[in-house]
Parts: C-alpha cells; structure tokens; sequence
C-alpha cells in the first residue's frame, strides 16, 4: 500500500482514513462527489502535500478510472447510508451501492489495482437467529434495500477476485460513531433536544438493542486486516462485544446535557422498515489478528455528543 484511493473521502468515515493513512505516510488522493461528505472535512488533508483530490461520482466511469490511475489500493467507502428512508427512493441504493461498487471494480481493472476495501455493513445479516452474529452465519431474507444492494456488493467484489485474482477485504460494520459523524441517533437526539429540551420522540419503543463502534477503532481494523490478512476474499465484522438499548443511550446523552425530557415512542419494535431490533456482531475473527476497541459504547456515544456540541455548523450544513 503505497498510493492509497478513497472514495467517500470527505464523509464520515472516509474522511478519518484518509488523515489516518496521510499520518501514516502514504500518497491519499481523495474522490468524492460531496452529495453527503463535507468539504470542510477534508481541510487538514489539503494542505498536505502528499493529497490530490478529484471531485467525481462514482456512477461516472471515466472520471473515476481516470482518477484511480497510478494507484495501488482502493478503500471503497462512498455509498447511500440511508437505511431509514430507503424504500423512498429504491433506485439508489441499487446506484449508489450496487453499481457504483461495480465501477469501482472496472476502474481498478483497467488500471490493474488488485487490492481493494469495502465498507459493506451488518444489515446483511438482516434479523439473525444468532448473537453474537458470526461471519459465517446464513443469510436469512433480506430486510433492507440498504442491506440487499450491500451484499450484492460483497457478490461483486468475490467474483472479481475470483474472476481476475483481486484481493478483497470486505468490512461488516456496526453502526460507527465519533468525529464528524453527521447521522444516527446521537445526531438525531441531540438536535431534538436542542429544538425542545423538554420533551423528545423515539423511533420504536426504545428497546431496540444496537452495538457500535468508534471511528478510530474502525480504522485501526481495517488497516491491520489491510497489513495481516492476504486470503483473496477477507471478510471480517468490525463492531464491540456489547450493545446498547437505545433508551440507556438516550439517557447518557441526556444525562451529560443535563436535561430531562419527557419521552414519547412511536411504537412496535422496529423504527422503520428494515431496523433490525437487536445488532450484535461476533468479532472474534478481527480480534485474532490482535486488534481490540479502545472505547466502550457510552465512551463512543459522549465523544460523538462532544463532537457536536463543538461543531454545530454539522448540524445546519445536514439540515
């Protein structure tokens, strides 16, 4: 890995592997259409001397190969995150995730980059029968569009390295937290709780059991598995061994605000279509290879809250 390509270099995660790999030492150039990364993210990365970036989509096949030559390691990272709202709007998760993933694959096959990570996602799994849910449980019915176009993804990334001798890392997440994370529940509480500290609605019945992880230990992750795992197909969860409920969470976001809200619920155990009631992946695999999570949860969910509450331009500029 010594020329590193991003796509979703100014969102969220791909933001923070960029600095990581540019500390690192490594050349980073950057591609990202800014439809939900923010330019601003990226204002550390400009100023070093080892970063270019590209503005492009990754629907645009000849400004994305164009873009990827010289390279030799591709993270994956752009994609439609919005699992909520997704039967709004069907197609794009077949775009943004299923067909952007496979021009990413043609513009490295072009340039003959064999090396590639991809931020598929536990709802794969959809509602499994077993936690913690290991990389080798079956696939039950798929219940998110999210999720579906996702593992067609994962389907892409296989064949190709079957089909061309690809080297594929492919990285189930949990929900992730910390800076600059611009959407979730600890966004969507504290600007409820800002608009109205007195009172907040919650999507489900607040029983809901999730795990995340912070985004520091998620790049720790993938650039270990990156460093130590060299089958053709690496596929490994990346989450912690413990889960929150969602009102627990609610409450260390409203204890460290110091308010106390009344709470409505809109009911049943699902938040929208496709919200699995209970994520907890089994991390056995990643932590094999000697990586372990520096934060808990609630350590995660404070530093995400700090974040915003430092940066509340995030807020408007995701209005």
């Amino acid at each position: 890995m010594n020329v590193v390509f991003i796509t979703g270099a100014a969102g969220f995660i791909g933001s923070n592997v960029v600095d990581r790999l540019l500390e690192n030492g490594l050349d980073v150039v950057g591609f990202d259409n800014f439809s939900t990364g923010l330019s601003e993210f990226l204002d550390s990365a400009r100023r070093h001397p080892r970063f270019r970036f590209v503005q492009g989509d990754t629907l645009d096949v000849e400004t994305l190969t164009r873009a990827m030559a010289g390279c030799d390691f591709v993270f994956h990272l752009a994609a439609n995150a919005d699992v909520r709202f997704g039967t709004n709007h069907p197609r794009r998760d077949l775009e943004q995730n299923t067909i952007a993933t496979f021009n990413v694959l043609e513009a490295m096959r072009v340039n003959r980059v064999t090396r590639v990570a991809f931020s598929s996602t536990g709802s794969i799994y959809g509602e499994p029968d077993v936690f913690p849910t290991p990389e080798t449980a079956p696939f039950p019915i798929q219940t998110s569009l999210y999720g579906a176009s996702k593992l067609a993804g994962e389907g892409l990334l296989s064949a190709y390295a079957a089909g061309f001798g690809f080297e594929v890392y492919i990285f189930r997440f949990v929900s992730i937290l910390g800076e600059r994370y611009t959407h979730g529940h600890v966004f969507d509480f504290f600007k409820k709780l800002l608009a109205d500290p007195s009172r907040i609605e919650i999507l489900g019945n607040g029983r809901q059991r999730k795990s995340y992880l912070y985004v520091q230990d998620c790049v720790d992750a993938m650039l270990a598995v990156a460093e130590k795992a060299h089958d053709p197909v690496n596929i490994f969860n990346l989450g912690t061994d413990e889960y929150v409920v969602v009102d627990d969470s609610l409450s260390y976001i409203c204890e460290a605000l110091g308010v106390n809200p009344k709470r409505h619920y809109a009911g049943g155990e699902r938040g929208w279509i496709g919200d699995s009631p209970f994520i907890l992946l089994d991390t056995t695999r990643v932590k094999s290879i000697g990586w372990a999570p520096t934060l808990t949860i609630k350590q995660g969910v404070l530093k995400t809250l700090e974040y915003l509450q430092a940066n509340q331009w995030v807020l408007d500029r995701r209005a």
